[in-house]
């Protein structure tokens, strides 16, 4: 039973939270940035694990939650990570972040044929929704460390039900 919820709420919380990012994106008209591509990877797993917990209860269903657990401990420290780009403590990690180099006697062509086709989001430029002033970057650290702390105290619970059943 516990697993169930457990699920469920991992589900919902992992597609809340790529839905908020697909509507800031697609109808709010914001561009992601590289940082916030990856961040969304973690919240896919967290969805998927939730689906196993949620149909598959019993042990399957009590790993599926364990194994969720590292997917927010990486949410978390992406936003962290994100969130030091934006407030400029420290350069992002990723090169598709950079504006790109031209090395001196390159032609016009050289530098046109090294430009993207988009032009990217600068990870260092947060994003803000719902008029808050912490970035969409922060919010979603926060809704993994709070799911993280309910999903460990899940596993706890889960953990303590099977050890006095025996």
């Amino acid at each position: 039973m516990i697993a169930r919820l457990t699920g469920g709420l991992m589900f919902f919380a992992g597609m809340a939270a790529i839905g908020v990012a697909w509507w800031a994106e697609h109808i709010l008209g914001y561009a992601p940035c590289e940082l916030c591509l990856i961040e969304r990877a973690p919240w896919r797993i967290v969805s998927f694990l939730g689906v196993i917990a949620l149909l598959i209860p019993g042990m399957v269903g009590f790993w599926a939650t364990v194994l969720a657990l590292p997917a927010l401990a990486a949410s978390v420290m992406l936003a962290g990570i994100h969130n030091g780009v934006e407030q400029k403590w420290w350069e992002s990690p990723l090169p598709a972040c950079h504006a790109p180099v031209f090395h001196a006697g390159a032609s016009f062509h050289d530098r046109m044929a090294s430009m993207p086709m988009r032009p990217a989001k600068p990870c260092d430029d947060p994003t803000y929704l719902f008029h808050l002033p912490v970035s969409m970057t922060v919010l979603g650290g926060i809704a993994a460390a709070l799911l993280f702390i309910i999903v460990s105290y899940s596993v706890v619970l889960q953990a303590r039900r099977w050890h006095a059943a025996r």
